[in-house]
């Protein structure tokens, strides 16, 4: 009667861990005048396919499934996916100043609004696949932010998204050299 029964539990602690990112500050969040075109761009930015809001689901949904026997990087992945959020509410912000709106939908090329939908993420069973889909995903980001940032003719958002593309070069960075340790 005094057994125990078994129990499962993760002994991962995430205490104390902090946003993975460029050692820079951002600069302040503002905007030269509304404008509803450059919000909706950044709409895409936020909940599209490629976005901050996908690329957040998907680091934190492979943390927890790496945090019970990689411990080390799913601490990492979880940092990443911290300054993911930061990006989610900067850009959040960016867009109600310019005079959008946070739906979470975003307009496709069609003109359609599409709700953000977990059918965006990549969530490979494989470690190594996992840190790959990361990767390709931040060359995604980077490369539909420098898109934007030659649509948007704003200094203020231009330098907003070129700090959040050097978190997103950053997080390459790290990621690649996880996925070596992962081959090595």
């Amino acid at each position: 009667m005094g057994e125990k029964p078994n129990v499962l539990a993760n002994a991962c602690s995430f205490s104390g861990i902090r946003p993975v990112m460029a050692d820079l500050p951002y600069p302040p969040v503002q905007v030269t005048r509304e404008n509803q075109a450059y919000a909706q761009l950044l709409e895409v930015d936020y909940c599209g396919a490629v976005s901050e809001m996908s690329a957040i689901t998907q680091y934190i949904n492979n943390e927890i499934r790496l945090s019970h026997e990689r411990c080390g990087t799913a601490k990492i992945i979880l940092g990443i996916a911290m300054a993911e959020m930061m990006h989610l509410q900067k850009l959040g912000e960016l867009i109600c100043l310019l005079g959008g709106s946070l739906d979470f939908t975003a307009k496709q090329p069609n003109g359609r609004p599409r709700m953000w939908t977990p059918e965006y993420l990549t969530l490979p069973g494989h470690p190594g696949k996992m840190l790959l889909a990361g990767i390709e995903s931040e060359k995604g980001a980077i490369s539909q932010y420098q898109m934007h940032r030659k649509l948007i003719q704003d200094p203020y958002v231009d330098a907003l998204l070129s700090r959040i593309i050097l978190d997103e070069e950053y997080h390459i960075m790290i990621l690649q050299a996880l996925l070596r340790e992962w081959q090595s």
